[in-house]
């Protein structure tokens, strides 16, 4: 009888979640796996390096776009 209350008065208590795969690894780990994958990446041609002017024009467009929300009958 004593094991079904410790059952009983375990299954009460929330049971912590622990972080698992990329969470639970280390920081500097997680930074070095994050890496290899801008590298991989580039290496194929997919991945893609802003000019100043295409940054500046993607921050443009993030501004017309958040306070276009509140005018979304507006022409845009």
């Amino acid at each position: 009888m004593n094991t079904k209350q410790n059952t009983a008065a375990s299954s009460n208590q929330p049971v912590a979640k622990r972080p698992r795969g990329f969470a639970a690894m280390d920081p500097a780990q997680q930074r070095r796996i994050a890496s290899e994958g801008g590298r991989a990446s580039h290496q194929s041609g997919r991945g893609h390096r802003f000019t100043s002017e295409e940054a500046r024009a993607a921050g443009r467009k993030g501004g017309q776009a958040s306070r276009g929300r509140s005018n979304q009958g507006a022409a845009a």
